[in-house]
């Protein structure tokens, strides 16, 4: 049984919900092919990776030839965070207890990767060529499953008040 306010009344919740929910496509639509091998150029076979391509020739170029930390980290997003993010955004639209745990293991396996993410990116072969618009686009990945952790650190999650 669900408890507490509605999603429209808990705006931090439905900034999370808005986040993760552009994430999941992300996950399927653009870290799982490349994870798959799917190439990231002008003329992949996959459409998102071909609009990929733009970027990583701008601003992210380790995506034109993919070291296997990339590959890793793309099927990591595609296999498993993208499918929990499904159940995580439902837990928050629904107030859901049950998502506590789950969503603070999910939580600090995502810093966890986007700190590796950043240290191989930073010190790899091929490092962002433009910082300004790199890590604002990058950041938020980090940011959010830490707010997401301070969030669900004690129960219950979903109180009234």
């Amino acid at each position: 049984m669900p408890s507490g306010r509605p999603l429209r009344q808990r705006p931090l919740d439905f900034a999370l919900v808005i986040f993760f929910g552009i994430a999941i496509p992300y996950g399927f639509l653009f870290s799982l092919p490349e994870g798959l091998g799917v190439p990231v150029s002008a003329d992949s076979p996959w459409p998102p990776l071909r609009w990929l391509y733009g970027w990583a020739v701008a601003r992210e170029p380790a995506h034109l030839d993919p070291p296997v930390w990339l590959l890793a980290n793309c099927l990591y997003d595609g296999l498993v965070q993208a499918p929990f993010l499904v159940f995580l955004v439902y837990a928050f639209a629904r107030s859901r207890e049950w998502i506590r745990i789950p969503g603070l293991l999910y939580a600090g396996s995502a810093v966890t990767n986007m700190g590796f993410y950043f240290f191989q990116t930073f010190l790899g072969a091929h490092p962002p060529t433009d910082l300004v618009v790199y890590i604002p686009m990058n950041l938020p990945w980090l940011i959010a499953p830490a707010i997401l952790a301070l969030r669900l650190r004690a129960a219950p999650v979903f109180r009234d008040g």
